[in-house]
């Protein structure tokens, strides 16, 4: 169908394949944007444009959404997010356990390492605030975290609440959700949120459903605990009557591998009972998180400073040591970890290493190298580890139900965070499963960059490719797009990506990042 348009159309994407997003196989169009909108998707050889990008023969694509990111606090100190970009990605999801907004000085205190390190200076008090001072190359949406609301009413005991302080924490989740944040979300492996009880969660999950919102997980145990963490999430959907999202799910542990068959079975259980639940997935073997996660649930109780104070302690110090290795992802040891980012400048020629060369060269034991390393950063180093199989990693993606997290921040090769080393998901996770999973074994791809996650969180007007929706789009090569990213050397962009939109604005062309700085604050 030729279309001939009265209007001028700002761009027009020439002679490329459409993928629309909804899974529908590809076909040739070409596809006008006006302002922040698709205007048209056609024949545009006719139309009037101010510029036109030939595509010859590459795919164009709704641009990719991140549904579990970590970019809320690093685009305050770059806001080029520019490993997401190069991968494609035009929106991300935020806010796992613990949520950018509200915050209090309590709160400040536990982030204060990285934000002096970065320059971050924080002048909000709740979400409004810091949407007001969001500015990035794409877009934002965040959760409520449950962890937040813990700490501001509880602070960072193991403590169980009492009705007037559920009272108060459900207060603060209507208020973040009407402030726009899109449901309520738990990362139950980590202090504060590790304390509270399924019956909390509930409570404050209902709110969030009367709000529309959605609830999103950390469930409790990635290993031995697996099946009953995923339990209390079902248990939670079903008892608050809300939709519920398991972020980056996985089988982590050698004793658990090949177990991804019954997770898989669990879930489809779930939802033909009519628990509305579904997840997401990094399409790698190795975690990522804070190395402080080794230290055992009770001895983070009171925050960071208490923590460091147990260390200290004798008794306590030999006690934690005992239980070092047994946490969340499943049993470890120290040549299974790998250092990968620090705050303190001093530890950064640590960067790289696993924990069994750290222990060498300090000449210490892998247990006190683990504490010393904790406390020399305030428990801010993370760390990449091996902990899956990539078996349960290929079922994991072959679910209709999973879509793309990278569970990772953006960021660049220069600038503030470029002696950050990260984990290679954070800048290939969606070339990757274009490439590898996609190209090369023949899994699906796009609609679970798209779609899939776009109605998950209910962004109506995103992910999927026809005229009236956002301008949001990729162009990628569909021969050549892969990942370069590896976990020796994990800050390399991706190839085979080009072009990609933002609400209409060109933020990458033909490679080259522009001074566009488009990204909205998306909420519920």
């Amino acid at each position: 169908m030729i279309v001939a348009l009265a209007v001028v159309l700002d761009l027009v994407l020439s002679g490329g394949r459409v993928v629309d997003g909804t899974g529908a196989p590809w076909f040739r169009a070409d596809v006008g944007i006006r302002g922040d909108r698709i205007t048209a998707v056609g024949d545009l050889s006719r139309a009037r444009a101010r510029r036109r990008i030939e595509l010859r023969d590459r795919m164009v694509a709704p641009g990719f959404i991140d549904m579990l990111g970590q970019s809320e606090r690093f685009l305050l100190a770059d806001d080029r997010v520019e490993s997401k970009i190069r991968q494609g990605i035009t929106t991300e999801i935020t806010g796992e356990g613990e949520s950018i907004a509200p915050t209090a000085p309590r709160l400040l205190v536990e982030v204060k390492p990285f934000d002096d390190r970065y320059g971050i200076r924080v002048d909000w008090s709740d979400l409004n605030g810091y949407f007001q001072r969001f500015r990035a190359t794409l877009n934002l949406g965040t959760f409520f975290g449950a962890a937040t609301a813990r700490a501001l009413v509880l602070g960072y005991g193991d403590v169980e609440a009492n009705p007037a302080q559920i009272q108060m924490m459900q207060r603060l989740v209507g208020e973040a959700i009407e402030q726009g944040a899109l449901g309520l979300s738990t990362a139950l492996i980590y202090p504060p949120g590790s304390f509270a009880r399924t019956p909390e969660l509930i409570e404050l999950a209902k709110v969030a459903a009367r709000h529309g919102g959605i609830y999103a997980t950390h469930v409790r145990g990635e290993a031995g605990t697996l099946f009953a963490a995923l339990d209390e999430a079902i248990t939670i959907g079903r008892e608050a009557r809300i939709p519920v999202e398991v972020w980056h799910l996985k089988v982590a542990g050698r004793d658990s591998w090949g177990r991804m068959k019954e997770v898989v079975a669990r879930i489809e259980a779930a939802r033909a009972s009519g628990v509305d639940i579904s997840a997401n997935m990094y399409p790698y073997d190795a975690a990522r998180n804070g190395l402080d996660a080794n230290v055992p649930e009770w001895a983070h109780e009171g925050g960071t400073a208490a923590m460091i104070a147990r260390f200290r302690d004798p008794a306590a110090r030999a006690r934690i040591q005992q239980e070092l290795w047994h946490g969340g992802l499943g049993a470890e040891t120290p040549d299974g970890i790998q250092v990968a980012a620090v705050v303190n400048p001093a530890l950064e020629k640590y960067v790289g290493q696993r924990l069994d060369e750290i222990a060498r060269s300090m000449g210490k034991s892998p247990e006190d190298a683990l504490l010393d390393l904790v406390e020399a950063d305030r428990g801010q180093t993370e760390v990449v580890r091996f902990v899956m199989s990539e078996d349960d990693v290929q079922l994991g993606l072959r679910q209709p139900w999973v879509s793309l997290g990278t569970d990772d921040p953006g960021q660049s090769t220069d600038g503030p965070f470029a002696k950050r080393r990260g984990h290679p998901r954070g800048f290939g996770s969606a070339p990757r499963l274009l490439g590898h999973y996609a190209r090369d074994l023949k899994l699906e791809a796009v609609r679970k960059m798209t779609s899939l996650p776009a109605r998950r969180v209910r962004l109506f007007d995103r992910g999927v490719l026809r005229p009236g929706m956002a301008a949001d789009l990729v162009v990628f090569d569909p021969a050549t797009v892969i990942d370069r990213a590896t976990y020796a050397d994990p800050s390399r962009y991706p190839e085979g990506i080009d072009v990609v939109i933002v609400n209409g604005k060109v933020v990458l062309d033909e490679g080259k990042l522009t001074a566009e700085r488009p990204g909205r604050a998306l909420r519920r």
